[in-house]
């Protein structure tokens, strides 16, 4: 059985949505983030970056949130949320995975903890930048939804599309958040219609962006 360590909300929720969807046996093991848990030595031996999530498979500890969604669909075919290997779509999959990864979720870690890049006293400056390059990236997803939707690699979601609904609430309580792009809000709405949703949100007991 694999083991999911997580916090509500974070960056893990992407993998527990996945381990419901793809109807994976799993444990959950809380990480009390407000109390620094996962800078405890006892964590940073299973994850040195000391961030959720860490999932043990198969007896060994492994991160990267991105990384794990790619690990548990590809383990679970049956579920369809990751073209094969050799299908047309895959080289788009795998790109949409590396730019939610590397384009998109940095900007977040700016926008809550600007003060590691800038210094707390620079911290307003931050995100008065940070917030117009998320608000790009909304309009340059949603343009290619309006092409090419209603999900990210047309008419059926993807791993790539429960990552983006992920952060997509992040953004909830932003000046401009990301349902305020119409394909966005669409794509959004019949991701959270999945009953994946509700059991994902009762177990982590979550109510906002419901």
């Amino acid at each position: 059985m694999d083991v999911l360590y997580y916090a509500p909300g974070a960056a893990s929720f992407l993998v527990h949505w996945l381990l419901i969807e793809v109807d994976a046996p799993y444990e959950l093991r809380l990480v009390d983030t407000a109390a620094k848990q996962q800078k405890s030595p006892e964590y940073l031996a299973l994850n040195p970056n000391g961030v959720v999530p860490t999932l043990v498979v198969d007896g060994k500890p492994r991160y990267e949130a991105a990384a794990l969604a790619i690990l548990l669909v590809d383990r679970h075919p049956q579920a369809k949320l990751a073209p094969a290997f050799d299908a047309p779509g895959r080289a788009d999959y795998m790109q949409w995975m590396f730019n939610l990864a590397n384009m998109v979720q940095p900007l977040f870690r700016q926008w809550w903890y600007p003060g590691e890049p800038a210094g707390e006293e620079n911290a307003d400056a931050l995100r008065a930048h940070c917030a117009p390059r998320i608000e790009a990236q909304w309009q340059r997803i949603d343009d290619h939804l309006a092409a090419n939707g209603p999900y990210l690699l047309g008419n059926a979601p993807t791993a790539a599309d429960f990552y983006l609904a992920m952060l997509m609430r992040w953004s909830r309580n932003m000046p401009k958040p990301a349902t305020e792009w119409p394909h966005l809000a669409a794509l959004a709405k019949s991701m959270k219609a999945r009953p994946s949703f509700a059991r994902l949100y009762a177990e982590e007991g979550l109510e906002e962006w419901a």
